[in-house]
């Protein structure tokens, strides 16, 4: 048999949207996810992995800079793709390592990278690493760790035990099946996609209030957790109890005055109320239809499809969305069964 791959697949435009202008987000480098990536390398070294290959780009080249003047027994390859410079590249490169047979991918980017690859990655698990913007699915990983972790999954040594499948979102205009989202639909009234990210400029308490409300309609949850940025810290306002373990559930949220007032952080810095005139939890499986109206869809924070007043707008919440790496689980797994000991 052949020796596991690991795939690594790192966005060079995350981290570097119009939020950074708008709000108070930090600019995430690409000379930092080449230093994530190099510690990346030696976690996946360590863990005996010998074989990787990663989605190439043209305009910085962050493995090869992570590569620069490092000694690692690895064969590190790019795939054989055109770059475009677009979301696509980060499918196509998840297509591309699912028909090698890859193990495990690693990823760099934001929630937006990560439902780009999700469309692509099949059954193949995902370690995430957040590179971008108010990120829900990705977390905040050491790339060592994180490199380790995909190690002992690609060789076997960790079982399902340790992997999850996360909840997803599926979007239907008129009756066809259009789009997916990780974390959150956003029904809004802007009419064009324009520069795609969603945002409100900071203001006064009123004007952001006022303007936030003018612009975002309906918001769906594809999971309800405390402690997130964006748009998905509506749903931990709201949240009045906990879904029990084995039935994760997401939320259904209609913005508007004459409800009660939540306070969320939307975006890094900008922390205010926003009116919710209802919501309610959604189970694994239920649609729910939209309110009509000319306006444009956002996924995962990135506006994609634009609505004439006739669309016909359902949103499902599914089970079956992309394997995700416990990383803490499967260290402690490779630790119980004496892999990190010798």
């Amino acid at each position: 048999m052949p020796e596991p791959l690991v795939g690594i697949i790192a966005n060079p435009a995350s981290g570097r949207d119009i939020r950074r202008l708008v709000a108070h987000g930090t600019v995430f480098d690409n000379n930092e996810k080449a230093a994530i990536v190099r510690r990346v390398l030696l976690g996946l070294e360590a863990a005996g992995i010998t074989r990787v290959a990663y989605m190439p780009d043209h305009d910085f080249g962050i493995v090869p800079r992570a590569l620069a003047g490092q000694q690692v027994a690895l064969e590190v390859a790019p795939l054989s793709m055109p770059v475009l410079g677009t979301s696509a590249d980060s499918t196509r490169a998840a297509q591309l390592l699912a028909e090698l047979g890859a193990q495990c991918i690693i990823t760099l980017g934001g929630d937006g990278t990560n439902r780009a690859v999700a469309k692509g990655c099949g059954t193949i698990p995902l370690v995430a690493i957040s590179t971008g913007t108010n990120n829900v699915f990705p977390s905040f990983l050491e790339g060592t760790i994180a490199g380790l972790a995909a190690g002992l999954v690609a060789t076997g040594r960790v079982d399902n035990c340790a992997i999850q499948r996360s909840p997803w979102l599926e979007v239907l205009v008129d009756g066809i099946v259009r789009e997916s989202a990780l974390v959150d639909v956003v029904i809004s009234s802007l009419p064009f996609v324009g520069a795609r990210a969603l945002w409100v400029a900071r203001g006064t308490h009123e004007t952001t209030v006022g303007a936030f409300e003018s612009v975002v309609r309906e918001v769906f949850l594809a999971r309800v957790v405390s402690g997130t940025i964006g748009l998905s810290a509506l749903g931990g306002a709201l949240l009045d109890h906990a879904a029990e373990p084995d039935q994760p559930s997401g939320m259904h949220i209609v913005l508007g005055p004459g409800g009660r007032q939540v306070l969320a952080a939307l975006a890094p810095g900008l922390v205010t109320w926003v009116g919710v005139k209802e919501h309610r939890r959604l189970a694994l499986g239920d649609v729910v239809r939209c309110h009509p109206g000319v306006g444009t869809i956002a996924l995962d924070g990135e506006r994609e499809l634009e609505l004439a007043a006739t669309s016909v707008v359902e949103v499902r919440l599914r089970a079956d969305g992309p394997l995700v790496v416990d990383v803490v689980t499967a260290l402690e797994m490779a630790a119980r069964a004496g892999y990190l000991r010798r």
